[in-house]
């Protein structure tokens, strides 16, 4: 496994940032967990996929186009509620109660995930090494897709802008039959970065939760719609939720702006920055005065903050966002931002273009 070196000897950057960020919650007398803004959205976002799971299972509206639309609400919902309240509580930021944060984590295990894998896959592998060749497990998408200039280059790559959208709606399914299984059986986050070796109730829980999932998503609805209006119900529901999950977390570090970094012949990568100044540099926010896309989003499109404050809920990162902009300029850091998504979208797609053809 190659190494990475950051230049942390003199980080006066984000020593500063930290009190700043500290001082605001002191002074507000607040805490930097959730509040009643994340728990009211939890409540919209798990009572509307209930409401909608019981129309398309149980009721079974005679209009095609109806249960059509109501497949792809569905898809948005389980990536609205990965946003929202899975994020927040596999990060240890939902509440400062732990064993809250762990049921809002295993939300994502309902849905068909496995909170456990995620925590080493995203919360360590990804925060700590973003946009790292080798590490960053984000940036690896297979042979299929191009995105990174120091991955193997393939002849249709020069297309993946144009078939990459496409690609995109499988995640959910690569996900849910494919991701969590190869980690689990292989031993590994991703090549060459080892899982932590398991406990008794780690494997129960990987086993139990998969079981779960596929008998409230495929078993029930089977029994109740019959397996093609469920097969071609499920495929919108997980093509949709794919794409949506798959654009909003690749517009934050797979665009123009953001750096890559890659192992050099000795298989040691070094960054000539501290940590903190090494995430703005891979990281980019989009849309932050949208309270919409801030809303549905779960502040990802503050991606930026919360790469320096995970601990922190999202319901704090515009406030935040204020104080890092403010230690930036002081310190002459570029912050990176795109005023709306759809700019960040066409840099996206600029971007896949162009490393589809660089050599």
């Amino acid at each position: 496994m190659a190494k990475v070196k950051f230049n942390n000897k003199d980080a006066v950057f984000f020593s500063a940032l930290r009190e700043r960020v500290d001082a605001y919650f002191k002074q507000n007398k607040i805490e930097p967990t959730g509040n009643f803004k994340l728990f009211s959205k939890t409540f919209v976002l798990i009572s509307t996929i209930v409401l909608m799971y019981i129309l398309l299972v149980f009721v079974q509206p005679e209009s095609v186009l109806i249960n059509i639309t109501l497949c792809m609400l569905f898809g948005v919902n389980v990536a609205a509620i990965g946003f929202n309240v899975m994020h927040d509580g596999a990060h240890g930021s939902y509440s400062k109660i732990k064993w809250i944060n762990e049921i809002m984590g295993h939300s994502l295990n309902v849905l068909g995930g496995s909170v456990m894998m995620w925590k080493q896959k995203h919360n360590i592998a990804h925060h700590t090494y973003t946009n790292i060749e080798g590490h960053d497990d984000d940036i690896d998408a297979g042979s299929l897709i191009r995105l990174h200039k120091d991955q193997p280059k393939l002849k249709f790559h020069k297309f993946q802008h144009i078939y990459g959208l496409f690609l995109y709606g499988f995640m959910y399914f690569y996900w849910v039959f494919y991701t969590d299984y190869y980690k689990y059986f292989s031993k590994q986050v991703s090549d060459g970065v080892p899982l932590r070796k398991l406990k008794t109730h780690e494997h129960l829980n990987f086993w139990i939760s998969k079981v779960v999932n596929y008998s409230l998503f495929i078993v029930v609805p089977i029994i109740y719609v019959g397996f093609w209006k469920f097969l071609i119900g499920y495929s919108i529901m997980a093509f949709t939720g794919g794409v949506v999950l798959s654009v909003v977390f690749q517009l934050a570090h797979i665009v123009e702006d953001a750096h890559f970094f890659a192992p050099n012949k000795e298989g040691l990568t070094v960054v000539e920055a501290e940590w903190a100044v090494y995430q703005l540099n891979t990281t980019v926010d989009f849309a932050p005065n949208s309270r919409f896309w801030t809303w549905m989003l779960g502040g990802l499109n503050f991606q930026v903050i919360h790469h320096l404050f995970p601990k922190v809920s999202h319901v704090h990162y515009p406030e935040i966002r204020k104080i890092v902009q403010e230690t930036c300029k002081e310190y002459k850091i570029t912050y990176r931002t795109f005023p709306s998504m759809w700019q960040a979208f066409k840099s996206h797609m600029i971007y896949l273009k162009q490393t589809g053809a660089a050599a």
